[in-house]
Order: C-alpha cells, then structure tokens, then sequence
C-alpha cells in the first residue's frame, strides 16, 4: 500500500500490464470508479489508474520484477520480533501495537512469532511509507525452512484507506456517513494484521514454487513490455502456467489471503460496536461489487457465514 509517484511513461506501462492482467478489477484515481471490461483504455485512464494511492501492484512489481530476495541464512537461534522503529515514531506504533493485541487473534499472531526463536520477524517503521505497509526480505535456511521476514509500517498508518477492489476489509473502514468514527488506531491494526497474513503465507508455501515465480516474473514482464502488451502470447501463456498464475494474479491472490486475515482481527475488535455490521456489509458489498471469485475465501470462516451481517 504506497503512494505512487507517476514519473515515467515506464511506469504507465507497468499499471497497464496491471489493468490487462486482470480483468475488469482496476480503479480510477476517486478510488471507486471502474471502467468498463473491454473499454479500450486510453493515455487518460492510465494517469487515473497511476495516481490511485492504492494501486499496489507497482510495489509488488518494484520486488518481484527485479527479483524479490529470498535469501538463504544460518537457521536463527536468537529468533523472535525485532522492532525497529525510530523514537520520534515509537509513541503511536506503541498505540497500534496495543490495538493489535487487544484481541485474541492478535496477541496469538504475534506471540507465534514472538515465541519462536527459529524464527526472525523485524517490524520497521519508517516515514517514506506514508499511510502504506509492505512485507518482504524473505529468508530461508539451507533446508527449505522460512526463517525470517520484515514488515515496513509507514508513520503515517493509521491514516488512508486503500482501494475497495483488492483490499474490501481495509476500505470498509472509511466511513460514509457522520454517525460514528472509527479510530485511526483500529485502522493501523488492521493493517499490521494484513501484513502479518502475508508472512502467515510465506510461512506455509513451498520455497522452490516461490523462488520459481521471482524467477520467471522478471521474465514474464520483459516479454510483455516487448510484445505490445499481449497478455496471450503464447510464451507468456506458458510462463503463467509454470509460475501458477500471471504476476497480477499471483499478486492479488495473496492481497485477498492477507484481507482475511485481516478480517479476523477486525471481526473480534469491533463486533461489540455500533458499526459493526455497516462495516462487515461493506466488505460484504465490496466482495460482490469487485471480486466475486473470492468471496468463498471470507464467507467460509464461520464466524462471518454464522453472522446476521453476512448474510
């Protein structure tokens, strides 16, 4: 989740490789208009797709078309959660921290990591992220094991909301009406909650099937941008069926994966609140507006299938 900075017409293409990559899910610069599936896209929709501050597939393309790490290391003997985060920043990360664990599924996600010594999890904060967050440096010992990763926070997390098509918990959180408020620090918990659903899913993929996909992604992109942006070319056609997906595709899925575990969080933090069931319709509205395909992923958890604002 970054702000985009649209400085070249590099990064116009890779938004539209985005856009093509992935049906009809892209969304303007309001943060809610969609064009319409199959519209020819023009110079102007490109510039509203670019400066979506929710538009992530370009952070995801900043690692894995270049080669996301996945180092191998010594298995960690010392291992638990390293916070790195700046004393001017220390005060409200505490605050986000504290809402965090204010539940059971939050203090159970952190102790996992926290209690595992062969295990390196480092939370950073830092003020180029802005309202955004991002998982990454994966690291694996020599026998396949996941051993380590970092989420970056920005310090400004407890502000913006991102996009309603690939994140429908987060964006349910910003309030479209003046009869309640919800608390920016709820909002930086749900977001470390997300990150942490990326490092839960590190934490159960294959290795080599991961560091296939980082190695052909370069590739696949290099073709596409070559090709006039075809995304049937037979060659991407087959890079697509090794890697499990089109790099969108593989990007997304892990979006709505991480979204889940987001949603847990939330479900058990305000299920006692006023708002929560015009919170939990608009995810639900959100799914059935933006990403149908997935909305299994959310209804199958019993604590939302069993819910009267699920249904």
């Amino acid at each position: 989740m970054k702000q985009l900075r649209l400085s070249s017409p590099f990064l116009l293409v890779i938004i539209a490789f985005a856009v093509l990559s992935s049906g009809a899910r892209y969304v303007g610069a309001s943060g809610n208009d969609r064009f319409a599936k199959g519209e020819e896209l023009t110079g102007y929709h490109l510039v509203e797709i670019a400066s979506s501050p929710s538009t992530s597939f370009y952070d995801f393309y900043a690692d894995h078309g270049k080669g996301i790490s996945n180092d191998i290391v010594r298995t960690p003997v010392d291992g638990g959660i390293r916070e790195d985060v700046p004393v001017k920043f220390r005060e409200r990360y505490e605050k986000w921290k504290a809402e965090l664990l204010a539940t059971q599924h939050g203090r159970e996600q952190w102790e996992k990591y926290a209690s595992n010594k062969n295990f390196v999890l480092t939370i950073a904060v830092r003020g180029d992220r802005k309202r955004g967050a991002g998982t990454d440096k994966f690291l694996w010992d020599d026998a396949g094991r996941f051993v380590g990763a970092t989420i970056t926070l920005g310090s400004n997390l407890d502000e913006g909301y991102p996009n309603p098509i690939y994140y429908p918990v987060l964006n349910s959180l910003a309030s479209d009406t003046n009869s309640y408020s919800i608390s920016g620090r709820i909002l930086a918990a749900t977001k470390i909650s997300h990150e942490i659903g990326h490092v839960n899913q590190a934490a159960t993929a294959n290795m080599k099937a991961l560091q296939l996909q980082n190695r052909l992604m370069p590739e696949y992109i290099s073709i596409f941008l070559k090709n006039g942006l075809n995304t049937k070319d037979k060659k991407l056609v087959d890079l697509a069926n090794q890697m499990g997906g089109t790099p969108v595709e593989i990007w997304e899925s892990r979006e709505y994966w991480s979204e889940v575990n987001a949603m847990i969080y939330l479900d058990e933090r305000i299920n006692k609140e006023d708002f929560y069931c015009h919170v939990f319709s608009k995810i639900r509205r959100n799914l059935e507006t933006y990403a149908r395909e997935y909305e299994p992923r959310f209804g199958q958890r019993p604590e939302f299938s069993d819910s009267p604002c699920w249904k």
